[in-house]
């Protein structure tokens, strides 16, 4: 006990505690800033030349595009964020467009959802009953999610000298919230099997659901209606807000280091060695990169047998899950102008150029093609690729629809995203077909937008660029290629309540914490926040 006091002593304060953050995404960032911000001594490491992760936005001949996310969502946590850490960045409107075949739709209000349903009523009228209880299911959802981002989140105000919050807001949202969020966890069903008991009718359950994630969570899926009239979009591109969130960093002191990736954690040395060797001691490790990798990055020596047993069992449940649907992401400088793309839809739009759905060309079809991909014919595989093509959902993004400064004047840049499974092209890639296959890819894409929604699009590229799933897995160090943590397709191995989330970012290794993506499920940019700021909480308010 005199020890103790005598060492604490001699402390000038916690801050002294040496803090090492693994991975530049927004968890990582998050953490940084604040921990930076509350002087303590912060290294932030960050295997790629860029941050951000997946929220990341480059150059292309005076072009700009946005990598990862398209839009970025409220939910009252960015705005509250910002505004928490003093930084000021222009917050432009980013509405969202719904295409089917030749009708488009600008979801502009919540009376918008009355335009979705005469859409899906013109195009299925024997189904009207059908589209009428899906469509109040989605009215229903969608004022549960209103509760939900009704106020900015209470983790960015301080409660004891912001009275007027607590006493006038908090306190009277806080019983809504609690029952808002009882019923999102009995919405937790696959969406797909949700859908099924509204319409038996597959090509309207699907033209809804294939939007997301395979057996993406109910209320997760229809509350996206609101969702989208809460997205905004930064002046100068996705990118600008982790650029913004590191020049805090580097305002408040904090140490960055790029280029650098981890090779081992030796917890009971309390060191992370890069793969070059070096060693950097640590206090406290956040780590904000992908789960799987920390885990197999692990050093057990020396530790307590219970504590290698709990870390064992640990890595053991999350190397047996898997990483959610990957993307496909072209991106198009076109020498067009942008009013003729602006004249057809908003700046982020999500196209389905068939009222057909997908049916079971992305699921049993796709399983089976992955499973007997050594005995199918290549020719097989591209007539699987016909199909996927021009059934899918297309997520369409055009930045400078929202920003004009970011194409060169009389062009437009396009960004045209679809989900794709990651295991395929590990499949092609291990056959040695993957560039080939790319451009078949590719090719289908723009030969369903020409016939569809862009007529003659092929004709005005001036370039274009690929990300696939190996590309995300090898840039972005994400499982399977995964844009938004686990997969739906069995329970996920992470908390998903948002009434635990401050359990989230627990682990059973001494003085590590967790944050991101994979911490918590689902997930997005606004989690990925809110998970960095409750781990560099649990530093702050840790005692030596």
């Amino acid at each position: 006990m005199g020890f103790k006091h005598q060492v604490r002593w001699f402390r000038i304060s916690d801050q002294d505690a040496r803090i090492v953050i693994v991975g530049a995404g927004m968890a990582g960032l998050t953490a940084a800033a604040y921990l930076s911000r509350a002087k303590y001594d912060v290294l932030l490491i960050e295997k790629n030349k860029e941050i951000g992760g997946l929220v990341n936005s480059f150059q292309r001949d005076g072009f700009v595009f946005d990598t990862g996310a398209k839009s970025i969502e409220n939910s009252g946590i960015i705005r509250p964020f910002l505004d928490d850490l003093g930084i000021e960045l222009e917050l432009l409107q980013s509405p969202v467009s719904v295409g089917i075949e030749k009708d488009v739709i600008n979801v502009i209000s919540e009376d918008s959802l009355n335009d979705y349903k005469n859409l899906l009523e013109k195009l299925y009228p024997e189904y009207i009953e059908d589209v009428y209880k899906i469509i109040s299911f989605i009215q229903k959802i969608m004022k549960v999610t209103a509760v939900l981002y009704g106020i900015d989140n209470p983790i960015f105000k301080d409660l004891k000298k912001d009275k007027a919050f607590l006493f006038k807001k908090l306190l009277p949202w806080l019983g809504k919230f609690l029952l808002a969020v009882r019923r999102t966890n009995r919405l937790n069903e696959p969406v797909e099997e949700f859908l099924e008991q509204m319409s038996t009718y597959k090509p309207l359950t699907d033209i809804v659901d294939q939007h997301f994630f395979k057996n993406t969570p109910t209320f997760f899926a229809m509350g996206y209606f609101y969702v989208f009239l809460d997205y905004f979009y930064p002046k100068g591109g996705t990118g600008e807000l982790p650029k913004a969130i590191y020049q805090k960093i580097i305002e408040w002191g904090g140490e960055t280091k790029t280029e650098t990736e981890i090779s081992k954690i030796i917890p009971s040395k309390k060191i992370v060695i890069d793969l070059n060797g070096n060693n950097y001691p640590y206090d406290y490790l956040i780590w904000g990169a992908d789960l799987k990798t920390l885990y197999n990055k692990i050093s057990m020596e020396n530790l307590d047998e219970k504590i290698s047993r709990k870390i064992n069992e640990q890595k053991e449940k999350f190397l047996s899950y898997r990483g959610g649907d990957s993307v496909f992401t072209l991106f198009l400088g076109l020498d067009e102008p942008l009013e003729k793309f602006g004249a057809i839809s908003n700046g982020h739009f999500f196209y389905t150029p068939s009222k057909k759905g997908l049916g079971e060309i992305h699921r049993s079809e796709l399983k089976s093609l992955i499973d007997n991909f050594e005995n199918t014919p290549k020719e097989e595989i591209l007539q699987w690729l016909d199909k996927f093509c021009e059934l899918n959902t297309y997520e369409i993004s055009i930045p400078a629809l929202r920003d004009p400064s970011l194409v060169p004047k009389g062009k437009t840049g396009l960004i045209v995203s679809m989900l794709f499974e990651y295991d395929l092209f590990k499949r092609v890639k291990e056959a040695s077909w993957y560039e080939e296959f790319k451009t078949e890819v590719e090719n289908r894409i723009l030969e369903t937008l020409t016939n569809s929604i862009y007529p003659d699009i092929k004709d005005k590229i001036l370039f274009r660029i690929l990300l696939t799933p190996i590309t995300i897995l090898d840039r972005v160090g994400s499982s399977e290629g995964a844009i938004t943590g686990w997969s739906y397709e069995k329970p996920v191995p992470v908390v998903n309540s948002l009434l635990k989330i401050y359990k989230s970012v627990v682990t059973p290794i001494p003085n590590v914490w967790q944050a991101g993506q994979w911490v918590y499920s689902p997930s997005g940019i606004p989690i990925a926040i809110l998970t960095g700021l409750i781990a560099a909480q649990k530093i702050m308010k840790k005692k030596f």
